[in-house]
């Protein structure tokens, strides 16, 4: 070997960085390896891949909520306008006398006997004492009427049987059997209770039977195909499918349930909103009548809303209209 080359040999081996192949490397085992490097590069607790997908998904519902806020907004103001319309209406129509303050004050003078109401308890206790009768009524109404609507719907043979009856009764106005309750049961809780479940099963009832009747007849048919039997036939087929128009006749009753209360609650109660509304129109304190009014107008949106809710809830597996 030249010494030419020798010195260039050795200039190459003793380069910086690189390694010979004639010199041992040391190992390095993989847990000391991954431990400097851990060490060397400390991670955030917050930088970990669950709380990394968190913080997307925060950020990903509050971008989508910035943008439809603005849709939001316009939805409320068109839900609203009518209403805030009409009360204009209401309290700049007597003030400028077109139509008799004494029989229709303006509405800021009903929002002041509203509010002295609810500030010495008689709206609540009031509030309280319809809610409990219209509530116990509709409730037992339900309890009733949807297994007797799901019967007949769905065994003809029971229909047969009580289609003259129901069809008697049915068309006999709530109202007009007020003074039998009243004979029957007297003039306290109970026959107002009454009065309402009669009232309330009419419309649950009807729809109930219609909502069975009109079942698909292709989703029957797929159901038998696949030999189930008569309660799962029920809980998997009809049930689902007679949820929709079955709550149409149940929020028809809910509304029911308030309107025959305070017709019933203007005979013989000694308390109510039906009993305030009467009162107040005897002693001539009409704010105070309008206040009793607009309240049940009040529960009854809610209560409407309530159901529109647990039918949402209990119709979820349906498609939405624009899908």
């Amino acid at each position: 070997m030249s010494p030419t080359t020798g010195t260039a040999t050795e200039k190459k081996t003793t380069a910086p960085g690189v390694v010979s192949a004639a010199e041992p490397v040391p190992a390095v085992s993989p847990a000391t390896s991954t431990t400097s490097t851990v060490s060397a590069v400390p991670t955030p607790h917050d930088a970990s891949p669950a709380g990394v997908r968190q913080v997307r998904s925060t950020a990903a519902r509050f971008r989508h909520a910035v943008r439809r806020l603005p849709y939001l907004l316009v939805k409320g103001a068109t839900k609203s306008v009518a209403i805030v319309a009409l009360l204009l209406l209401w309290e700049t129509a007597p003030r400028l006398g077109l139509v008799d303050r004494t029989f229709l004050p303006p509405f800021s003078e009903v929002a002041d006997a509203w509010w002295g109401l609810a500030a010495d308890g008689q709206l609540a206790d009031n509030a309280r004492a319809s809610l409990t009768r219209s509530f116990s009524g509709f409730g037992l109404a339900v309890a009733v009427a949807v297994p007797l609507g799901l019967l007949i719907g769905w065994y003809r043979p029971v229909a047969d049987l009580l289609g003259p009856l129901l069809e008697v009764f049915r068309n006999t106005a709530a109202l007009a059997l007020l003074p039998v309750f009243v004979l029957l049961l007297g003039i306290g809780e109970t026959s107002k209770i009454s009065i309402v479940v009669y009232a309330c099963t009419w419309p649950i009832l009807l729809n109930t039977i219609s909502a069975v009747r009109n079942v698909d007849p292709t989703l029957l048919k797929l159901a038998k195909s696949m030999n189930l039997s008569a309660p799962r036939l029920f809980q998997k087929v009809i049930l689902p499918a007679s949820v929709p128009v079955m709550f149409t006749g149940i929020r028809l009753a809910g509304a029911v349930s308030i309107l025959v209360l305070v017709a019933a609650e203007m005979i013989g109660a000694k308390a109510g909103l039906g009993y305030l509304i009467n009162a107040s129109q005897y002693n001539f304190a009409i704010p105070q009548m309008y206040a009793g009014i607009i309240t049940i107008s009040a529960i009854g949106v809610a209560f409407n809303q309530l159901l529109v809710t647990v039918e949402r809830r209990l119709s979820s597996w349906r498609a939405p209209a624009d899908g």
